[in-house]
C-alpha cells in the first residue's frame, strides 16, 4: 500500500467509546472524500498522501472530525504539538498580543521579541548567546548552512565544506536538501554542491560489532583518502539529532568522536532539533543526549506548538557573522509567533515536563518493547526515547523491510480511533503530545498492540 492509496470512501467500522476515542461513524466520515476531492483539484498534490481524515478541530492529545469522532493523537500533528493541541497558555499568550494589537512588525524591535529570545538562548543551554528567528524549519538549516561557511570563509576563503550523513532529513529548499542525504529527493538541483559530503549513517544494523567511533573514523579516514583535508577543506558538519523516519539516534561515541574531529580543526557542529527539540526526547534539546556541545541549533515544529516559528541559535561570534540587515526576513520574529514560542517554554518549564516525559518515556518504551516481543518477528528494531519513538517493520521470514504492513496498521489505527505517522517505509513513527495523560498513553500503546497482533 503507497502513501496515496488509502481508502478513501466511508467504511463501516467498529463503533469506539473511550475517554480518549469515540467512533461513532463510517471512518472516514461522510464529506470527508469531498474535501479530499477539492484539494486534489486545487493544491499541489506534494501536500497530499496522509491518512484520509479531514481535521475539524483539535485540542490536547485529541482530534476532531466533523462528524464528532474523536481520535487520540500519537503524532503532535507531525510533531509539532509537544505542549498540546490548542493549548490554552498558548492561546493566552497570543491573545495578549492581539489585543495590543501588533500582528507583525518585520525588524523593528518589539518587547515580546526580546523577552522570548532571553527565554530562548536560556533554554538552549550553557553554550549559546544568541539566535535569529525565521518561520520555517527548512529556514533554520539553511541558515546554518550560511553561517558555517560563513565562518569557514572567514577562515580561509575556500573553506566550504559540509558534512552531513546518508539519508538524513534537513528541508525542502535548495541548500537543505543538499544537505540532505537521499539522492532521488534532489535530482531536480541539477548540479550538486561538491563541496557537501555524505558519510554513511551508523545503523544498529550497518555497525557489525564496530564502535560508534571506530565507525566515525573509518567514514573520515576515507574522506581525508579521496582528498579532502578537514584543515583546510571542512567548515561544518550537520547532524540530524535522529534519523526522523526511524527514530534512530547515532551511537553516543560516534556523535563524541565526531565533535572531537570537529574541535581539532575548527569546524562548526550543526544539530537540526526540528523534531527532537523542546522536550521531545526526555531533555530540553535532543544534543544533551550526547554529552557535548554543538555550536549551532537548528529548531522549529515544537517551537511554536504549531505556529510558524524557527530558529538558529549559537555563539555570538557565529551568529553575527552577517552584516546588518543581511538575514533579516519579512516575517522574522513575528510578535505573534514570539507570543507562542515564550508560552511553550513557559508551559514546559511550569508543568515539570522534561521530568514528565522521560517518566512517561518508560511506560512508552516498556510497552513497546512488550509489542515486539509478542509479534512473532513481524518488528525489526524498537527505537524510543522520552515520547519519540518508531516501529520498523521486516518480513518475518525474510528480515527484509516490508511497507506494506505499517501502512496497513496506520490506516487500521485511524479506523479504531488512534493517529500514528505514515512515513511510506518500513516504519511507523509515534510522538504524542508530552501532557497526554498517563492513560491515554497506555490506552494509545493498546490499540497499536492490537492492531499490530491482529494482522501478522
Amino acid at each position: 500500500m503507497s502513501s496515496n492509496t488509502f481508502e478513501r470512501s466511508p467504511q463501516k467500522v467498529k463503533f469506539i467509546n473511550t475517554k480518549y476515542r469515540e467512533i461513532k461513524t463510517k471512518i472516514p466520515c461522510h464529506g470527508t472524500e469531498e474535501v479530499l476531492k477539492k484539494l486534489d483539484t486545487f493544491e499541489s498534490r506534494s501536500m497530499h498522501g496522509q491518512l484520509p481524515l479531514v481535521w475539524d478541530s483539535a485540542y490536547d492529545s485529541n482530534i476532531f472530525d466533523s462528524a464528532g469522532n474523536k481520535f487520540l493523537d500519537f503524532t503532535s500533528a507531525i510533531f509539532f504539538a509537544n505542549v498540546g493541541h490548542s493549548n490554552d497558555r498558548v492561546s493566552k499568550y497570543m491573545m495578549q498580543t492581539l489585543k495590543k494589537p501588533i500582528t507583525g512588525c518585520y525588524a523593528y524591535g518589539n518587547s515580546i521579541r526580546a523577552e522570548y529570545l532571553e527565554k530562548l538562548v536560556d533554554f538552549a543551554g550553557t553554550n549559546f548567546e544568541k539566535a535569529f528567528l525565521m518561520s520555517a524549519g527548512t529556514e533554520a538549516t539553511e541558515a546554518a548552512f550560511k553561517l558555517m561557511r560563513m565562518n569557514g570563509q572567514k577562515i580561509k576563503k575556500e573553506r566550504l565544506g559540509i558534512i552531513a550523513f546518508e539519508n538524513n532529513w534537513h528541508g525542502r529548499t535548495t541548500g537543505a536538501q543538499m544537505m540532505s542525504g537521499n539522492l532521488e529527493q534532489k535530482k531536480w538541483i541539477g548540479n550538486l554542491d561538491k563541496d557537501i559530503h555524505h558519510l554513511k549513517f551508523p545503523y544498529e544494523w550497518s555497525l557489525n560489532g564496530t564502535s560508534g567511533k571506530d565507525f566515525f573514523e573509518k567514514q573520515i579516514n576515507k574522506l581525508i583518502s579521496d582528498g579532502i583535508d578537514p584543515s583546510k577543506d571542512i567548515c561544518g558538519m550537520i547532524f540530524e539529532t535522529f534519523q526522523g523516519w526511524g527514530a534512530i539516534f547515532y551511537p553516543k561515541d560516534f556523535v563524541i568522536a565526531a565533535s572531537e574531529f570537529a574541535k581539532k580543526y575548527g569546524i562548526l557542529i550543526a544539530f537540526d532539533e526540528m523534531q527532537s527539540g523542546f522536550g521531545r526526547t526526555g531533555k530540553p534539546f535532543g544534543y544533551m543526549h550526547y554529552d557535548i556541545e554543538p555550536d549551532l541549533l537548528c529548531c522549529g515544529k515544537g517551537m511554536g506548538n504549531g505556529y510558524p516559528l524557527s530558529g538558529v541559535i549559537g555563539k555570538s561570534a557565529v551568529m553575527d557573522l552577517p552584516e546588518i540587515g543581511n538575514m533579516s526576513s519579512t516575517h522574522s520574529a513575528n510578535p505573534l509567533a514570539c507570543s507562542a514560542g515564550l508560552a511553550v517554554i513557559d508551559e514546559i518549564q511550569s508543568n515539570d515536563l522534561i521530568n514528565e516525559t522521560i517518566r512517561k518515556g518508560r511506560i512508552f518504551k516498556d510497552k513497546l518493547d512488550l509489542i515486539k516481543e509478542k509479534s512473532k518477528n513481524n518488528i525489526a528494531y524498537i527505537n524510543a526515547k522520552g515520547l519519540i519513538g518508531a516501529i520498523l517493520f521486516q518480513d518475518p521470514i525474510t528480515k527484509e523491510p516490508v511497507s506494506d504492513l505499517p501502512s496497513k496498521v496506520c490506516e487500521l489505527c485511524l479506523q479504531k480511533g488512534l493517529l500514528v505517522v505514515h512515513t511510506g517505509r518500513e516504519s511507523i513513527k509515534l510522538g504524542p503530545p508530552l501532557n497526554i495523560t498517563d492513560e491515554a498513553l497506555i490506552e494509545g500503546l493498546e490499540v497499536i498492540e492490537e492492531v499490530i497482533l491482529d494482522n501478522t
